[in-house]
């Protein structure tokens, strides 16, 4: 998506949002129960997801107690007096105000999350499931999930067949950009919220800031980047028969990759190629502008070594390869070998199966 959630603005407005809640609902009562939650604010769906996020937290505290070695967590009565325990729990809700109030703010930033990049959402979700237990964490959450329901049916189909996190993650983005087209927009899915606290749509998406450019000493070279870069001759001089010689910048040198520790764009086509989302190659326009919220942050993290400017220039300098196999040269020219790439890496793999549907070609 070519614009991402300004974190600052979104926590600001979930604490504003919070507190007006908890204002109106705590000046004349002390606790919370369960049923009132289900009613609490004008979205469904962020009601909801304060059930889902405080039954996750009862959740974790489960599987810490499971982790205990003395008992058989696996014993059939004990199995079934665990799920009367959650029975009788969920009917005896009772949160006083210091900790509901950032419960509900998470569970905001939650379904704003969901709403506004659900393939962001439902990755986190991903990293978070059980990997053994994956099919039956998402047909949980469907109760609570009640947006983009689409795109959860397809991670529930792939986890029933046994599909890999990186799988799952990979049929996640391609049928996202599949269906997004189709899926009801954030500004619907939201505009109930503003019967709280308006929500400023253009506060809450902020486009992404040009990569900053080192000033360069000669006024006649634009501040465009590396590869988009003009040069303007000098005026003649006096001397007509003299011939002009334009500036030339000196050119950065980079630490090509080499032998194994280069992509090999044959293979990586004919990798993505075999898959059964082939078809969706070259279904992305410009890379810079398709780029999923977590994906930013894992690639700027993992791949461009935290450098957010890197990678925005990598990713248009990408957009303007002719095809594939000049996008991975690119990759092996520039980036592999000086940011020390794991180029057998689940994020590697990620990032050339995103530059595989950007060209229809190989070559």
């Amino acid at each position: 998506m070519s614009d991402k959630i300004n974190l600052d603005y979104l926590d600001t407005y979930s604490q504003l949002f919070a507190e007006k809640i908890c204002t109106d609902y705590f000046g004349t009562k002390k606790y919370m129960d369960g049923q009132e939650i289900i009613q609490l604010t004008p979205s469904n769906q962020v009601n909801l997801m304060v059930i889902k996020t405080l039954f996750g937290a009862w959740q974790e505290e489960l599987e810490k107690l499971k982790s205990n070695p003395f008992f058989d967590y696996k014993n059939y009565a004990v199995s079934e007096a665990l799920k009367e325990f959650m029975n009788v729990l969920s009917r005896a809700i009772k949160i006083e105000r210091v900790n509901f109030e950032p419960l509900l703010k998470t569970s905001l930033q939650q379904s704003v999350l969901l709403a506004v990049d659900p393939v962001a959402y439902f990755s986190q979700e991903l990293d978070k499931a059980n990997p053994v237990q994956v099919s039956a964490y998402f047909k949980e959450a469907k109760k609570y999930l009640k947006w983009h329901g689409s795109l959860l049916t397809i991670l529930i189909e792939k986890a029933g067949l046994g599909a890999s996190q990186g799988e799952m993650k990979r049929a996640l983005n391609a049928n996202y950009d599949y269906l997004q087209h189709q899926l009801e927009p954030a500004t619907s899915l939201l505009a109930s919220l503003d019967q709280v606290y308006p929500l400023q749509f253009d506060q809450l998406l902020a486009s992404e800031k040009p990569p900053i450019q080192e000033e360069e000493s000669s006024p006649e070279i634009s501040t465009e980047t590396e590869s988009e870069v003009e040069y303007t001759a000098p005026a003649p001089s006096a001397h007509e028969d003299e011939p002009v010689v334009e500036h030339q910048p000196e050119q950065p040198q980079h630490q090509a990759a080499e032998g194994t520790k280069a992509i090999d764009p044959a293979l990586a086509w004919a990798k993505f190629e075999s898959e059964q989302y082939s078809y969706m190659k070259g279904s992305i326009g410009h890379l810079s502008e398709s780029i999923a919220l977590n994906q930013r942050f894992m690639f700027t993290k993992i791949l461009f070594d935290g450098n957010p400017d890197l990678m925005m220039h990598a990713l248009k300098s990408i957009d303007q390869s002719e095809s594939f196999v000049d996008a991975i040269e690119l990759l092996n020219q520039r980036y592999v070998a000086e940011l020390d790439w794991d180029i057998d890496s689940e994020e590697v793999s990620e990032f050339l199966e995103l530059i595989f549907r950007k060209f229809g070609d190989k070559a």
